[in-house]
């Protein structure tokens, strides 16, 4: 039976745990990770393992067990990550997707050779939390340690400051150099990881993307200010998408001889990041990254454009992002370099460059995500109502947080002349 006290905080379908999430199937997996055959489970307690709009493409719980072995009696806390078994939206987008098959490999193979590239150099950055049990068959499960005792936690009640946002970009710098080095060196490595946000079944025509750019043209069309940015968005409105997915799967289907091409995490999210401070004097530790379900080759910009809007508050995302990307790109100069990588290094100006090629991510991201993300923040407004019911989508771009955000945001893409060409 799974454990809540407040069912209002948490997603309907990690309310009850599945019938083989039991005391018999946690003894195995920890039998098999412990190396402990006479391993017994005494007590087991399972609870939701995120608040609602966390995450949406997994059914995520936590598990207290109390076990003992022939050294002793124990305590531990995992989170089990497993595909929707409730019939309804978000079992039909991703039941038929790649995401566990993508996550495993990433654990299990790719995210340890790239911290050992960083460790041969003496770099100790931990760019995961070791995963002790993964399956897709009979079911899709991976089993991690909780990092909540750990200290970690996610933030939702605040932004993040500039110091945290700089250890998410270092992170992320890194992961991308090695990268670079691992496609330098070994071609065919890291080619399997091709099934990104846009391949996800059914999301191109799910209406929480395809109702984006009329809601937000009903936005433009409440807000005088913003009027003059209506003939740009519907000139674009029959075609954004396709030139959003030609640019998602630029490096599978055409890649250019000057696109920078790196394995992306594909979601840089702020939900899909934990923290660890000092408890006593507040000082950062650590960010783990989490949640690899849609790693995939494309333009390296992918990830930072993301970030732009699902990572950053709205202070940064106006007024400090160009400075926030300059610290990424040194990090990742820095580690390219102090890795030994052999290609062509990037330079800020073409990195620049191609961030702006990037245009139809932004559109949509702006038109289309944000709002959404202005609503997660918000807790106004239930996030599963927000992806299956329109009426709620609505809802989301009237928030004055995300009013505000747009005032800055066109302005810039016509300084930037986004909207030439459409």
């Amino acid at each position: 039976m799974t454990e809540n006290n407040n069912s209002d905080q948490f997603n309907a379908d990690e309310l009850e745990a599945p019938e083989w999430l039991n005391a018999q199937f946690i003894a195995k997996v920890l039998s098999k990770y412990e190396n402990e055959s006479q391993l017994e489970v005494l007590d087991l307690k399972i609870s939701p393992a995120s608040a609602k709009g966390d995450h949406y493409a997994s059914v995520m719980f936590r598990t207290s067990v109390e076990y003992k072995t022939g050294k002793g009696k124990f305590s531990k806390s995992l989170i089990v990550k497993t595909m929707p078994e409730q019939d309804g939206h978000k079992k039909d987008m991703l039941n038929e997707s790649h995401l566990f098959e993508t996550e495993i490999g990433m654990y299990g193979d790719v995210l340890p050779k790239f911290e050992k590239i960083l460790q041969e150099v003496g770099d100790k950055t931990k760019l995961y939390v070791p995963c002790i049990y993964h399956s897709l068959e009979p079911r899709q499960v991976l089993i991690f340690d909780d990092l909540v005792p750990l200290g970690y936690s996610v933030m939702r009640n605040r932004e993040l400051t500039i110091e945290e946002l700089h250890s998410t970009f270092s992170k992320l710098a890194k992961w991308h150099a090695v990268s670079m080095k691992v496609q330098n060196e070994e071609p065919e490595y890291l080619k399997k990881y091709k099934h990104g946000l846009i391949e996800l079944p059914n999301l191109m025509e799910d209406p929480m993307v395809t109702s984006g750019m009329d809601n937000f043209l009903q936005f433009l069309n409440k807000h005088p200010s913003l009027s003059k940015y209506i003939p740009y968005f519907e000139k674009m409105k029959g075609n954004y998408l396709e030139k959003l997915a030609d640019f998602m799967t630029e490096y599978r289907r055409n890649p250019r001889d000057d696109g920078y091409y790196v394995l992306c995490h594909g979601d840089y999210h702020i939900r899909n990041m934990m923290f660890k401070h000092d408890k006593e004097t507040g000082n950062l530790q650590d960010c783990m990254l989490v949640d690899f379900q849609i790693c995939n080759l494309c333009p390296i910009t992918v990830d930072i454009v993301y970030s732009i809007y699902m990572l950053m508050g709205p202070e940064e995302r106006n007024k400090e992002w160009e400075n926030i990307l300059n610290y990424y790109f040194s990090t990742l100069l820095e580690t390219l370099k102090k890795i030994g990588y052999k290609g062509d290094f990037p330079t800020l100006k073409e990195f620049w460059k191609q961030i702006h090629r990037s245009k139809y991510f932004d559109f949509f991201l702006a038109t289309s995500f944000l709002p959404m993300m202005w609503a997660m923040k918000s807790n106004t407004i239930d996030f599963g109502e927000v992806a299956q019911n329109n009426e709620a989508r609505l809802k989301c771009y009237q928030i004055e947080g995300y009013v505000k955000d747009m005032t800055i945001i066109l302005p810039r893409f016509e300084r930037l002349g986004y909207f030439d060409g459409i």
